[in-house]
């Protein structure tokens, strides 16, 4: 009973993973003309035309940035659904980010999607016990039958490389950049909590958040 009980947790842990989309910064990089005191009012845009998952980007990373200290601003009220950059006057679009007291703006963008296939091999589970406790044929055989083997599979894993950027709003300059890999993410809820948690993370370590 322990056995199947124990058997029943791993498997119950197995969905649970993999229901939490992997997260991994590859690089990032900052610029010679970061503010020392990092910045105190982020812009926010994700670069996509899906705009459940714009809105779901921005709204966490604004509220990670707000428990952060930081002031942060959503793009939807000065780019709206639909809103293409030609025929569009810069320098109006600007001139509304800086009317909002942003110094900075983040932006998010998908460069990538694979399909990756792999195999996972199965497992074959082994206890040795006396041979005592073997009881009759019947009692061993459809105790270990149905949980010895565990026969292996293809599964195909979807990986989306993105990259995040931040600008300075006063001089339009790339001050810092990172790419990273998001595998397997089952919602655009789940992704977007654990993405922009794992940015945040990246910005505060890199020095680019006013303290």
């Amino acid at each position: 009973m322990k056995k199947n009980l124990s058997i029943l947790s791993l498997s119950l842990l197995a969905v649970m993973l993999s229901c939490s989309p992997s997260i991994k910064i590859l690089g990032s990089w900052t610029g010679p003309s970061t503010p020392p005191e990092g910045y105190s009012n982020i812009f926010v845009t994700a670069l996509t035309d899906n705009i459940l998952a714009r809105q779901t980007v921005e709204t966490d990373l604004d509220n990670l940035l707000l428990e952060e200290g930081v002031n942060a601003e959503s793009s939807f009220d000065i780019l709206p659904p639909g809103f293409k950059s030609s025929g569009v006057d810069k320098e109006e679009v600007l001139r509304k980010i800086r009317e909002l007291g942003s110094d900075a703006i983040l932006t998010v963008a998908v460069l990538d999607q694979t399909n990756e296939t792999r195999y996972v091999p199965g497992s074959t589970m082994y206890s040795p016990m006396g041979y005592g406790n073997y009881g009759r044929f019947w009692g061993y055989y459809n105790y270990y039958n149905p949980v010895m083997y565990d026969p292996g599979y293809y599964t195909t894993d979807k990986n989306y490389y993105l990259e995040a950027n931040l600008y300075d709003a006063a001089t339009e300059e790339l001050v810092w950049s990172s790419q990273s890999e998001t595998t397997n993410p089952s919602s655009i809820e789940t992704f977007s909590r654990s993405f922009s948690t794992t940015i945040i993370n990246q910005l505060i370590k890199d020095g680019l958040l006013a303290k």
